[in-house]
């Protein structure tokens, strides 16, 4: 299935929200990961100390905005590369969630918006809430696309 997001497409058909079900979809980067060893690979990066941090405390918030949600994740679908597996294990951790409900998907790393839709589509059946935890820049497309919003600019000039 094919999705091409353009300013006037409307991928959520917002005037039959009352009758779809209640259905969560949360969106992480993975954290900040270490850049320092030039002979690794990007898939082998780890998470630097401050990512592991960072990683921990967006599991606290998002336990606490989830406290007062209807449906806790019953499924989370990660990038197998090093740093999303830790940002995942120390989410999860916070979250008190049984690690048997990550589904590590090679189809993550490196995913297109469509891929990533797919993957969405295939994994979200019989959840109400899903996590996935992945990498840019493929995430900021699907969230653009998700949002109707074109993607921010990442320089500007002054002239």
């Amino acid at each position: 299935m094919k999705y091409t997001a353009t300013k006037n497409s409307n991928p959520i058909n917002r005037s039959h929200n009352k009758a779809m079900p209640k259905y969560q979809l949360i969106i992480m980067r993975h954290a900040k990961s270490d850049w320092s060893e030039d002979n690794r690979s990007d898939f082998d990066r780890p998470l630097t100390s401050r990512g592991m941090k960072a990683a921990r405390q967006m599991g606290k918030w998002l336990k606490q905005f989830l406290k007062h949600e209807q449906y806790p994740i019953d499924r989370i679908i990660c990038s197998p590369a090093l740093r999303a597996k830790q940002t995942c294990h120390l989410v999860v951790s916070a979250l008190n969630i049984p690690e048997n409900i990550v589904n590590f998907e090679p189809g993550i790393y490196g995913a297109s918006c469509d891929n990533l839709i797919a993957l969405i589509e295939r994994y979200s059946k019989g959840v109400h809430s899903l996590l996935i935890i992945g990498h840019n820049p493929g995430l900021d497309q699907l969230l653009c696309y998700l949002s109707q919003n074109p993607p921010p600019p990442t320089i500007a000039l002054n002239c």
